[in-house]
């Protein structure tokens, strides 16, 4: 008996000293890099003035109270200095800070509080609104400073940990795990987004994120909420990113982006059978502007682009950053899918801007589609100048229950599958060859957005 329960304890006692060993001890990492990130406060002093309604003392449930509320001429109030506080971390000994842009952009004053409690006044090199990192300096030598990592050679499940300054309180650490990597986030088409579970908050933002040899692997940029708080997403910025975005800022004060002119959109299971793909990848061509990089190697509408510049193209997401860090004027190569084979191209890369247009409008008396469930016409000459397209046909109703989820009054049909759609007849033709049960590419343009929509034939007049 007393041998079995000696045996117990000694069990006991290395499975105790097994789960202490695979906990991580952050102590070490925290003591080497905390003196490396400090708080950064900024101040707009030009915020516009706001102004109050006259408001006699009365109590809210008095009549006349929403009466003044509502009615009584407001009294100007002083404008009045926007402050907001955030994090960034050293990266150079004498004083190169890295932080968000979103902490410092459009500031009349950036203070700097390192943790031995000096505060410094720091100067804006550059800011870069697209990726939300900014570079700043200040005048001093001899500063503890970061070691970069490499975020490619993380693993989902790893640990990693944050140093910040949620709601002011400086030098805040928190830890956990990559939850994933490569993360495309809304209206954010440039940034491979680390996604963690680490706690972060406001006053976080511009804050390095450091995997367990103490390197920072990212910027820690963004949370997704629905309180404002934290709830278990955390977004963080590559280091591999932020620092060529910084050796422009630091060069030039701005950052260069290459750009090929066309719009994009993900290729679907259903996307790819009815372009004749073996698999769903690479990134489908919506629209090519006119007079741009691709428009002048000959991409075309509904072109699927496998790889670029000899980088390959899983996703539509991934197109855009390797565009984007393509150096403008370079010449590259980019292997297609189109009509059923692989083609290459050479193309000249262009240089980013925002410039977008187009704009739609329409309605005329249209006929029946039945296989699609919709009633469309064709466009008017008039119509097609100002939309500048040659053809296509106008969805004036959906009629069928699938139809109406896929389909808004006013959508321009512009091509089914690789065809270019320019009577009505015609689009008909088209469609009887396409098998039931198989599904049809409808190119459409809705407003200024122009994209595919993969249909099963045999489910829209359902």
């Amino acid at each position: 008996m007393l041998k079995k329960m000696c045996m117990l304890l000694c069990l006991l006692a290395f499975a105790v000293s097994l789960s202490a060993k695979e906990l991580p001890d952050f102590t070490v990492l925290v003591e080497k890099n905390g003196a490396a990130v400090v708080n950064i406060s900024s101040i707009q002093n030009n915020r516009p003035a706001q102004s109050s309604p006259t408001l006699p003392n009365l109590p809210k449930g008095d009549p006349l109270f929403d009466f003044f509320n509502r009615f009584a001429p407001p009294i100007p109030r002083e404008a009045e200095p926007s402050q907001s506080l955030g994090s960034g971390f050293i990266i150079s000994a004498d004083g190169y800070i890295l932080t968000n842009a979103h902490v410092v952009n459009d500031a009349d004053g950036v203070t700097v509080r390192l943790t031995d409690k000096r505060e410094f006044k720091a100067k804006i090199i550059g800011v870069d609104k697209r990726t939300d990192v900014a570079l700043v300096k200040i005048d001093a030598t001899g500063l503890p400073k970061v070691t970069q990592g490499d975020p490619n050679s993380m693993k989902v499940g790893e640990w990693v940990l944050a140093i910040g300054s949620p709601f002011g309180f400086d030098n805040s650490v928190t830890a956990g795990i990559v939850s994933a990597k490569g993360r495309a986030l809304p209206q954010e088409n440039f940034v491979p987004f680390i996604q963690t579970d680490v706690a972060i908050n406001p006053g976080n933002s511009g804050g390095p994120l450091f995997n367990m040899k103490g390197e920072v692997v990212g910027i820690n940029s963004q949370i997704y909420s629905r309180s404002g708080g934290f709830m278990g997403l955390s977004f963080a910025i590559p280091i591999d990113v932020a620092m060529g975005v910084v050796e422009q800022l630091r060069t030039s004060g701005k950052v260069t982006r290459g750009r090929i002119g066309v719009s994009i959109q993900e290729v679907t299971n259903d996307l790819a059978e009815s372009f004749g793909m073996s698999e769903a990848r690479g990134a489908l061509i919506s629209s090519v502007e006119k007079g741009s990089a691709a428009d002048k190697a000959g991409i075309e509408v509904s072109d699927i682009i496998l790889k670029f510049d000899g980088k390959s193209v899983q996703a539509s997401s991934d197109l855009p950053r390797i565009v984007a860090n393509t150096k403008p004027s370079s010449i590259v190569v980019v292997q297609l899918w189109r009509r059923g084979d692989r083609k290459t191209v050479s193309l000249t890369v262009g240089e980013f801007n925002d410039t977008l247009a187009g704009s739609s409008k329409a309605g005329m008396a249209g006929a029946s589609v039945a296989r699609l469930g919709l009633v469309v016409g064709e466009l008017s000459e008039a119509q097609k100048n100002e939309l500048k397209v040659a053809g296509g046909l106008l969805v004036e109703e959906a009629k069928s229950t699938v139809a109406r989820r896929v389909f808004h009054r006013g959508d321009i049909i512009l091509a089914l599958g690789n065809t270019d759609i320019r009577s009505l007849e015609q689009f008909n033709d088209v469609l009887k060859q396409i098998p039931q049960g198989r599904s049809a590419a409808l190119l459409v343009r809705r407003g200024e957005s122009v994209f595919y929509i993969a249909l099963k034939l045999d489910e829209m007049d359902k």
